[in-house]
């Protein structure tokens, strides 16, 4: 009797999110699957003194490749292929392979390890642990403190522990240098993305603003995370600085007319200085970036003579 070839696997694509649009919503969406294969697909295995790793965000992209042997990572996020989303160093992200975070693409290079995010569709989890792949999620670092936890756990997940706590004295460092003097007053300050929204208190960069001299100026009004600030509010209650971290910011082309908004010119003591949207999610090597320019920021205003500032300077890294 002849038998029949076995079938091949099932593909469910359901729709899961739709893209990453801002911020969190970015991260959020960054880590679900498209596609699950139904049934065993063990992977074969490996004899790597370390780890193969995928990462599936543009956080961990960042970390891992700053922790990791690059013969170590068979693909990061495509996220970190695009400039206006990548928290990872350009050249390095355009030498290594990609994925959009399918199952089926990432079983395909048979990792060893798989790092995504507590933003993880449950049913994706669940069809890694059933075809084998081991899964380990990161929570979004909220705090400094946060982000040196998970640059312990990616370093030791990937085999390599000393290479973590270098990264965390690189972070440290640049926190310390971006330090203000002892007893300056805190610049009260917007951090105003597109559309007028902005972050509260429990988020990485209300951490940083605090570490590096600035008062957050939204979370003191009560505005939570993407929280929005109208306009008429920001001209009645006006802030030190306004930190622009949108559109206008990220090209100079005046692309959000409400960042760019010419009633802004009549806050005759409110500055304007530039944030790159891409600081204000990640830690790691993100961290070292954002710190540095919160400093530069800083004493700009500090040594600028009063009156307002038309300076939304080109972004720096």
């Amino acid at each position: 009797m002849a038998t029949r070839a076995p079938k091949a696997p099932r593909t469910l694509c359901p729709i899961l999110g739709r893209g990453w649009g801002r911020g969190l919503v970015l991260l959020a969406a960054s880590l679900t699957a498209g596609c699950i294969p139904q049934g065993k697909a063990t992977p074969e295995p490996r004899t790597f003194a370390h780890p193969t790793i995928v990462s599936l965000n543009p956080c961990t992209d960042a970390i891992l490749a700053e922790v990791a042997d690059t013969a170590q990572i068979l693909a990061i996020s495509h996220y970190s292929k695009d400039p206006r989303s990548a928290s990872m160093d350009g050249r390095l992200a355009s030498a290594l392979p990609a994925t959009r975070g399918t199952v089926e693409e990432v079983l395909a290079l048979k990792p060893d390890l798989v790092l995504g995010s507590t933003f993880i569709d449950p049913a994706t989890a669940s069809a890694y642990k059933r075809l084998g792949l081991r899964l380990e999620t990161l929570g979004m670092a909220s705090t400094v403190e946060a982000s040196r936890d998970q640059i312990r756990k990616i370093a030791a997940l990937s085999g390599h522990p000393d290479r973590g706590e270098a990264l965390i004295a690189r972070m440290d460092s640049a926190l310390a240098a971006a330090a203000p003097p002892a007893g300056s007053r805190p610049i009260h300050t917007v951090v105003w993305q597109s559309g007028g929204m902005v972050p509260g208190d429990g988020t990485l960069i209300a951490d940083l603003l605090r570490r590096t001299g600035f008062a957050n100026f939204a979370a003191a009004r009560g505005l939570g995370q993407a929280d929005l600030l109208p306009l008429e509010r920001m001209l009645a209650d006006p802030p030190d600085l306004i930190l622009v971290a949108g559109q206008t910011a990220e090209t100079g082309r005046g692309d959000d007319r409400v960042l760019s908004h010419p009633a802004l010119d009549a806050l005759k003591t409110t500055r304007r200085a530039s944030l790159n949207p891409r600081l204000l999610y990640c830690g790691g090597p993100t961290l070292v970036a954002a710190a540095q320019r919160l400093a530069q920021v800083r004493n700009s205003f500090h040594t600028r003579p009063g009156g307002p500032s038309r300076l939304v300077e080109r972004l720096s890294r």
